[in-house]
């Protein structure tokens, strides 16, 4: 891969479900590997879980495959008045499905580079409106009832030694099998998602393997940035020195709000960075990391929305009041392994909230947290049980904008009668067999959209995932 990534045009997104199909299904079809673990991204190399061998032999080249079926459902809530992107009241069930190849090469000593055809087909409940916390990270800000092939993530990777004692990399999506130094400067270049190196939590961050909630698979109030389906063009560079990372990011926000990204512009974009520390508590491992971000691009104040509504007699919006702006937030994460089966996590987040949300959803403050059992007492040690609770909240200049019929990237019922969001979500995966889980999940979502007059509702899903 060279630093410069592939355009994709919006055109080349929506190609026949039979092309598409036969490309992905060759390549899938290849595989030889078996991925270890469910999570889709860019992993990080401090954290590799087996020890070096002298005889490890590192892999030069690996293929691994993925497929994900996602079906949400609700029953009618209460709803006395609904809005452009209100959550349909009366019960509505939606499905979601991704193919997903991942092919790397080792180029040279340190170096790898990974490409990741996606194909990608339905909706998220409300074609993806109508909850802050929205309830899936399985479902995109894009949807189609017919499957189209895009490309996520094409990105080079390189690890630079800076002492001499190595640990082992195990195979996995996105990394080749094989040494790396345990101290190192690592350098990621094009297009992937930002969390994938950036706010992660081995508890709650993989849609395809533990919690679905968007407000508790990442910090809600972190605005990060990302195209439609979470994606987008960037660098970020990494130094690990013992039980410390500290990690930096340039990536490049969309020309608009919630916008679809096309091709490399960075007239408009997030600065992030992040500070992790490794411990040990009475012998169990966790990690605590403290975050920042700042995105800088054309934006409207809420305020300046409502101002200029009150002089037309219009609803306020904040596209005709955009003007060059900073928007701060910051995060801190933790993780903690309580007994080899038992972890919990925390997050907490807060943003700037006099600005609209840019990328992620109408979030200005958010509290999650949550546990994660593994099924080892009742003799099915692969199998987990998770439970979390968020807690999301808006500004006053935002509750003011959304009172008088503002809509945003999620949220906007009409009206609004402030109240913070509450999301409870439980989930058991069942092992199917080494490649196959079936996830059941319940999630309980008081106040939707911030909004005391609506719900609350319940939402049910059923989730199959596969890999190779």
């Amino acid at each position: 891969m060279t630093k410069t990534p592939i355009k994709i045009s919006p055109e080349s997104l929506y190609r026949s479900e039979h092309v598409a199909g036969l490309i992905l299904a060759a390549l899938v079809s290849m595989c030889c590997t078996t991925v270890v673990r469910a999570a889709d991204s860019v992993p990080t190399v401090e954290q590799p879980p087996v020890a070096a061998s002298a005889a490890a032999v590192p892999e030069t080249w690996a293929l691994h495959g993925q497929i994900t079926n996602v079906t949400q459902g609700h029953r009618r809530f209460t709803s006395p008045y609904s809005g452009a992107n209100s959550l349909v009241a009366n019960g509505r069930t939606e499905e979601t499905t991704d193919i997903t190849l991942y092919a790397g090469v080792r180029l040279w000593r340190g170096a790898q580079l990974w490409i990741n055809p996606e194909i990608d087909q339905g909706f998220g409940l409300s074609n993806t409106v109508g909850l802050a916390g929205f309830s899936s990270g399985e479902a995109y800000k894009v949807g189609a009832n017919t499957p189209y092939l895009r490309m996520p993530r094409l990105f080079l990777r390189q690890v630079v030694a800076l002492g001499d004692a190595v640990i082992q990399a195990g195979a996995d999506a996105n990394q080749l099998a094989g040494p790396v130094p345990a101290d190192n400067l690592t350098l990621t270049v094009g297009k992937f998602s930002v969390t994938d190196i950036f706010d992660t939590n081995s508890y709650a961050h993989d849609p395809r393997a533990d919690f679905l909630n968007w407000s508790v698979i990442d910090a809600g109030a972190f605005d990060y940035a990302a195209d439609a389906w979470g994606f987008t063009y960037g660098a970020a560079a990494e130094w690990t020195r013992d039980a410390w990372t500290v990690r930096g990011g340039v990536f490049q926000l969309s020309r608009r709000p919630n916008g679809k990204i096309t091709g490399i512009d960075f007239g408009q974009f997030m600065l992030v960075s992040e500070l992790e520390q490794r411990h040990d508590w009475r012998g169990h491992p966790g990690k605590l990391k403290l975050l920042a971000f700042v995105n800088r691009a054309p934006m409207g104040a809420y305020s300046d929305a409502v101002a200029l509504a009150a002089k037309t007699g219009q609803a306020p919006d904040t596209a005709l009041v955009r003007r060059r702006a900073s928007r701060p937030g910051a995060t801190v994460n933790l993780e903690q392994e309580l007994r080899s089966d038992l972890g919990v996590f925390l997050r907490a987040s807060v943003n700037r909230g006099d600005q609209e949300a840019y990328e992620f959803t109408e979030i200005n403050r958010s509290v999650s947290g949550g546990v994660s059992l593994k099924g080892e007492r009742w003799g099915r040690s692969d199998d987990r049980i998770g439970v979390a609770v968020a807690v999301n909240a808006l500004s006053a200049d935002a509750r003011r904008y959304f009172a008088v019929g503002g809509t945003g990237i999620l949220i906007g019922d009409g009206q609004l009668r402030a109240g913070n969001e509450k999301i409870v979500e439980a989930y058991y995966a069942f092992q199917l067999d080494p490649h196959a889980t079936l996830a059941l999940n319940y999630q309980h979502v008081h106040n939707p959209a911030h909004n005391r007059d609506r719900g609350p509702v319940s939402i049910f899903s059923a989730r199959v995932h596969a890999q190779f």
